[in-house]
Parts: structure tokens; sequence; C-alpha cells
């Protein structure tokens, strides 16, 4: 019998989500360390930290996402387990967002993806990694 070619092409797409968003989180968070004035706040956000700090934890939150997106590429079990941390995470503060965002349809849809991506990860790998 072959793999389930489905669940494997969800996974496929899981993780090269993961390395371009941690790819573009990682340019965020340069920017932000190397051009501190780059983003303006306005004073209805709320930021705990100044931008360089915040930088800081973009560039090294998009360094795990990337490298956690390659290792789902590579089938890595330690890399399912990171994804899923990393999925959950970040579909908890997208859910922050949902009320306060501009563009609740473009949060929502960010929601669904994650929750397809958690699925796959967490329901189907065995479907998609195991040998007949």
């Amino acid at each position: 019998m072959q793999r389930s070619n489905t669940w494997v092409g969800w996974i496929t797409f899981a993780a090269w989500l993961m390395v371009i968003i941690g790819v573009l989180d990682a340019f965020e968070g340069l920017i932000a360390i190397i051009r501190d004035k780059y983003y303006v706040l306005t004073p209805q956000q709320i930021v705990v930290f100044d931008m360089t700090t915040w930088g800081w934890i973009a560039l090294i939150w998009g360094i795990v996402m990337t490298l956690a997106g390659l290792g789902l590429l590579s089938g890595a079990g330690w890399a399912r387990w990171t994804a899923i941390v990393i999925g959950s995470l970040s579909f908890v503060m997208q859910l922050g967002f949902l009320g306060a965002s501009a563009y609740p349809l473009w949060t929502l849809t960010v929601l669904g993806l994650t929750l397809v991506v958690l699925y796959a990860l967490i329901v189907r790998w065995g479907e998609a990694t195991r040998d007949y």
C-alpha cells in the first residue's frame, strides 16, 4: 500500500508555510532591531516592550519557526511537536487580534489555516509518515 498522499501534501504545506512565515518574522525582527523608528505605534496599540526588544523576540521566533518548518520537511518527529506548540501559540495570539483587528476576515482565514495545519500534524501524522 502507499502512504496517504493527501496528508503528506498537507504536512508539506504546513512545513513550507512555517518556513515562509518564519523568514518573514525574522526579517521583521531585523528591521525593528536595525531601524528603531521604522514601525509607528498608535495610542490604541498595546506594546509591552520597546521596539528593539520586540525585534529580538521576533527574530528568534522567526528562526525557531523556520527551523521547525525545515524539520517538518525532513519528517523529523521533534519538528512535529515543535510545530504543534508554535501553531497552538500562534492560534491563541490570533484569537487576541480577532476582536481588535480592522480586518477580521484575514484573522479568521489565518485561524482556519492554522486549524488545518494543527489537524494534519496532530491527527494525521501517523497516516502520512507510516511505511507499509
